[in-house]
């Protein structure tokens, strides 16, 4: 059973989160506040968090943070705060998904559902070696990208940033993130580079690079491989 750790103030909501998890097959743990939230994380090894912000006694991005060095399971963060920084500093400390209050229990159901399926393969098996999707192939190993059975060349900053994003299928790697690890922290504001090397890799890699399927932008926020057919 998939055990899910919701942290949240809100005695009602958690109340409503509880029930409707229970009722579609999750296990579920509640912590109304940051402290024990982490204890929790610490003894029950959850494999989905569902975080609010907006915590009693820490910040939820502290949360997050701390989590980080505990566990690697997705964090979806549920939260009423919706400007476009407060959503950048979740993803920078290591939040996987972003569900802004008021909220669909639908839409959350489905994305707790998919990040469940992106990381059922990940403890104790292997990485794909090959990723396919669609027309698109990633070697990995190779260090080879094709389209349609044919190579594609591409500069090692292309494939830099293509393994980044082909190795967190479905997560938004924030702009600052991708900018660090490629460019470096003193680079971390040119945010025209991304632009730049996106578009050559989708002209590259995409069918139809005006719509991508793939390589897929969160506007002011980051970059995410989805792969529909996965």
């Amino acid at each position: 059973m998939t055990r899910v750790l919701v942290v949240e103030d809100d005695p009602r909501l958690v109340r409503t989160l509880v029930i409707t998890l229970r009722a579609h097959g999750f296990g579920v743990d509640a912590a109304p506040d940051g402290a024990t939230a982490l204890r929790l994380a610490a003894a029950r090894q959850p494999d989905v968090v569902v975080l609010d912000l907006g915590l009693p006694d820490m910040d939820g991005v502290d949360v997050i943070r701390v989590l980080r060095g505990l566990t690697r399971v997705p964090v979806m963060v549920l939260s009423a705060r919706s400007a476009t920084e407060e959503k950048l500093a979740a993803f920078d400390a290591g939040a996987d998904d972003y569900v802004t209050k008021p909220f669909s229990m639908d839409e959350l159901l489905a994305r707790l559902r998919a990040a469940v399926r992106r990381t059922e393969s990940a403890p104790g098996v292997p990485e794909p070696v090959v990723v396919r999707a669609g027309g698109l192939t990633v070697d990995l190993v190779a260090k080879k990208a094709a389209r349609d059975g044919r190579d594609v060349r591409l500069t090692p900053t292309e494939w830099h940033l293509l393994e980044i994003l082909v190795r967190n299928p479905g997560r938004l790697i924030s702009q600052k993130q991708l900018l660090n690890e490629i460019w470096g922290a003193s680079q971390s504001s040119k945010t025209n580079y991304l632009r730049v090397y996106m578009a050559q890799l989708r002209r590259k890699l995409e069918a139809d690079p005006a719509r991508p399927r793939h390589l897929i932008t969160e506007p002011g926020m980051g970059y995410r491989f989805e792969n529909p057919g996965a």
